[in-house]
Parts: C-alpha cells; sequence; structure tokens
C-alpha cells in the first residue's frame, strides 16, 4: 500500500489481471482472472467453466471443507484453497473484486500470496467514491479448542494487526511466533511465506494421489523422520527431481527459507486469508496460537455473528450523521435519473452485494407538503415507497455491469404504513435483496425507520433497463 492510501475508502482494482497456474490437490491446470468491481460488492469467486457461470461469495457461512485449505461452495459450485488469494487482496486494501475462475481450485503457484500481490501490484489500486465502514471490536472475542490446544483471540485495537504462535513440538519448528503490526507490511512481511507440512503428511497425500499439484518449490517439507534412501528415491519420482535430500535445518532441500519463522508467518498469512470471510472489515488484535484452517473459520463465524447481533438493535439500521457517508447526493445523482422535487435519498450510509442502507431528512420545505394535509403536515405513503425504490435503485444498479439504467415498477405487495411521517424526521431506508436480479426483475423488502420504530414497509419488485 502506498503512503497515500486511504483505508477509510473502498477500493477496488484499476484494471483487470490474470494468473495461471496448478491447484496444489486437484492437480488442474486453471486460469484466474481478477476483475475491479462496485463498492459493496465484496470478494466473489464465479466458476465460468459450470453452466451458469455460478457466483460463490467469500463467506464463512459457505465454508464446506478445510482439510487440506479452506473451500467455499455454494449455488452447485466448489473453490477450494481460497485462503492465499484472500490474504493478498486483504493486504493490498482491496474490498471489491470478482474473481472468474475455470477450475475448483484456485492455482498454488509457489505456496505463498506473493504472486497475487505481484499482479495486484501490475494492476493498481484504485479508490472507490464509497467510504469503507470500519467494524471494531470493543470486548474480547475468543475461540478455543480443547482437542488441537488451538487458542484464538480478538481484542480491541484501534486497527487490524496480528500475532500468530505455532508449537508442534517439532524439533525443527520448534516454537514460532510472528507478528503484523499493521496490515501495511502484510505485501512485503507476510505475502512472501509458504505453506509448509511435515514429511509424514507428506507422504500419506502422496500415497493417497492428494496432492496431485505439488512441487518441491511450492511447501515447505519439515522432516520430523528418519528418512531411508529409499523414501528419498520415492519423493524424488514424486516431485520429479533428480534427488531430494534433508537439509542440515531439517528441512527438505527447497528452495532457502524466505525468513528464519516463515512457517510462523505463513500460519499468519492464513488467518488473514480466512477472516477475510468475515466479510465485514474489522479493528482488532487477532492472537493465534496453533490456527488452522477449521479454528480459523469457527473462528471468523464467531467474529460475523458479534458484529450482526451487534451492529443493529433488532435490526434497525444505525445512522451516526458525522460519519461519512456511502454516497453523497452528488454520488447519488451519477447513478440515478432522479432530480429535485423528486430525488427522495439524501445519502447512503451502508451498502453491501443484498443491502443497502439511504436517509432522507424530511424538512417543513418539501414541496408536497403545502398541498398534501395543509396545516397537518404528513409525508404521503407513495413517496415513501418511492424513496424505498430509489434506495433500491441504487443498490440493484451497483450489482449490474456499468452503464446507464433506469428502474420501473412492475408490483408492489404486503405494503403497510405503521408510523405517521412528519416535518423533522429522518427516514431510514432500507432495502434487502431477496434473490438474485434475473433478466433485469429484482425483488426487494423495504423497510422505513423512523428512530427505531417502523414507519412503512413493503415488498417491491422492478425491472432494470439500460439506456440507450
Amino acid at each position: 500500500m502506498s503512503e497515500k492510501f486511504n483505508p477509510d475508502i473502498q477500493h477496488t482494482l484499476k484494471s483487470a489481471i490474470s494468473i495461471s497456474g496448478t491447484g496444489l490437490h486437484t492437480g488442474v491446470n486453471v486460469d484466474m482472472n481478477l476483475k475491479p468491481a462496485n463498492p459493496g460488492f465484496g470478494i466473489q469467486f464465479k466458476r465460468i467453466d459450470l453452466p451458469g457461470q455460478p457466483l460463490v461469495k467469500a463467506d464463512c457461512d459457505l465454508v464446506v471443507d478445510t482439510s487440506r485449505g479452506t473451500t467455499l461452495e455454494d449455488n452447485g459450485a466448489r473453490i477450494s484453497t481460497v485462503e492465499h488469494v484472500l490474504a493478498a487482496l486483504v493486504g493490498m486494501g482491496i474490498d471489491n473484486c470478482l474473481i472468474e475462475i475455470n477450475g475448483p481450485e484456485t492455482p498454488i503457484m509457489d505456496g505463498s500470496s506473493e504472486p497475487f500481490v505481484e499482479i495486484i501490484r501490475e494492476a493498481g489500486v484504485a479508490e472507490q467514491e464509497a467510504a469503507k465502514h470500519w467494524y471494531t471490536i470493543d470486548t474480547n472475542i475468543t475461540y478455543y479448542n480443547e482437542e488441537k490446544r488451538v487458542e484464538l483471540v480478538a481484542m480491541p485495537a484501534v486497527e487490524y494487526k496480528l500475532t500468530t504462535l505455532i508449537d508442534f513440538n517439532s524439533p525443527v519448528l520448534g516454537t514460532q511466533h510472528a507478528g503484523l503490526k499493521t496490515i501495511r507490511d502484510f505485501a512485503n512481511e507476510i505475502a512472501p511465506c509458504r505453506t509448509f507440512c511435515f514429511l509424514h503428511e507428506l507422504e500419506m497425500l502422496l500415497e493417497h494421489n492428494l496432492i496431485k499439484g505439488g512441487d518441491i518449490n511450492n511447501a515447505i517439507v519439515v522432516v520430523d523422520k528418519p528418512v531411508t534412501e529409499e523414501e528419498k528415491v520415492r519423493l524424488a519420482k514424486a516431485f520429479k527431481k533428480d534427488k531430494i535430500e534433508v537439509m542440515s535445518e531439517g528441512y527438505l532441500n527447497n528452495l532457502e527459507l524466505r525468513f528464519p519463522n516463515e512457517p510462523a508467518r505463513h500460519k499468519l498469512l492464513d488467518v488473514v486469508g480466512d477472516l477475510a470471510l468475515i466479510g465485514y472489515p474489522i479493528k482488532a488484535h487477532i492472537i493465534a496460537n496453533r490456527p488452522g484452517h477449521f479454528s480459523n473459520v469457527e473462528f471468523a463465524k464467531k467474529i460475523k455473528n458479534y458484529i450482526k447481533k451487534n451492529k443493529h438493535v433488532k435490526d434497525v439500521p444505525v445512522y451516526d450523521p458525522g460519519q461519512q457517508p456511502v454516497f453523497t447526493t452528488q454520488q447519488i445523482e451519477k447513478r440515478l435519473p432522479h432530480r429535485y422535487p423528486f430525488l427522495l435519498v439524501d445519502k447512503v450510509i451502508e451498502l453491501t452485494d443484498k443491502t443497502i442502507v439511504g436517509i432522507k431528512n424530511v424538512t417543513f420545505n418539501e414541496p408536497f407538503f403545502p398541498g398534501h394535509f395543509p396545516g397537518n403536515p404528513v409525508m404521503p405513503g407513495v413517496l415513501q415507497i418511492e424513496a424505498l425504490a430509489q434506495t433500491g435503485g441504487i443498490l440493484a444498479i451497483n450489482t449490474l455491469p456499468p452503464g446507464d439504467y433506469d428502474t420501473y415498477f412492475v408490483k408492489i405487495d404486503n405494503c403497510k404504513f405503521k408510523l405517521k411521517v412528519v416535518p423533522g424526521d429522518t427516514m431510514i431506508l432500507k432495502m434487502e435483496l431477496l434473490g438474485p436480479i434475473r433478466r433485469g426483475l429484482c425483488e426487494m423488502h423495504g423497510t422505513v425507520y423512523v428512530g427505531n420504530k417502523i414507519a412503512t414497509e413493503a415488498v417491491l419488485m422492478a425491472q432494470l433497463v439500460k439506456r440507450g
């Protein structure tokens, strides 16, 4: 990250980039394209080799396997070994990215995040017109696995930093620790660190044909048992090398270690990648003792649930007028065709791939009040619905390819007006996508809050039509 990098603004790639390689466990050659994405899109994978090109969001709730890396599955599509590319995106400050891939597993490359960091640097990082909302951990969140002797803690901190400790009772590794005081140091201090395994694990994987894409340069192999000449010959054949030797430090003859504590640093890399699956940027000090993919993902779920539980009281969006909005009125006008007096959204304070929260400050000077119940000003219910629709339009347009779009009502269901909206009220407009947008049709559940009370709610369906 450059010194000018603003951590409180969302970022994406300046241009699309590609990388190709072999999956470690599948041995399948894959091409992976990283593409810019709109604010609030997050990080999503797209299996372009499957019918319908299904999307899989980087989300801890979609993890289906952690036995040999972290595997996501949704919409009938699987993506394995996602942690290294996710760590690179987080480490380079990328919030929004579409990752197209034509196979079931990301390429292992050299076993680190460095190749992904290099192509992100090549593409460049672009600042977006949207604020990045950090979630501050205000109490210790802990995870403990007694069987595996794993302990993970998220402690309150002013920024995101991590410490890892590993102890495998190995005379080669010993007890190692690694730290990252600021995510800005990830690219240089953590990204180059390669994955590692023990020789007994490697032999088991080879015996069961579970490491088809491995070669001696993408995993540090820790020798934890005596190695016979016969085993050396078998390993040399597996790795397509003339000769395999045990180095004096207790590793196979890989390339030299990039750091004395490279295994501990790689464990930190994995933690960064797995905790990207929380789906929310957090400010916390993560301390991970003997972490692994299963524990990391369980910990990510615990943090995600904490944020979801505390983000809203009874699911009411929290509005802080002093907080920088995701979109200002001027930025909204670049996305919607509406103008005064019919632009009914003042700003957007929250935006994800499925939810948006907008604000409308209702004043006595609204053009409809002189003619709507003079002397008893009440905001027309149809205009509250229109305000919701405009807010939802921003979310829908944001999920589509670049272009100018108009949105038209198709139907309104289950509309209820529960509270009068009057001058001086601040309408909090929340729209939630109920399903994927198909053939330009989108359906959303909308709620108008005034304070912590529901004023209006409805299910809206609209058609999106590209202009020109």
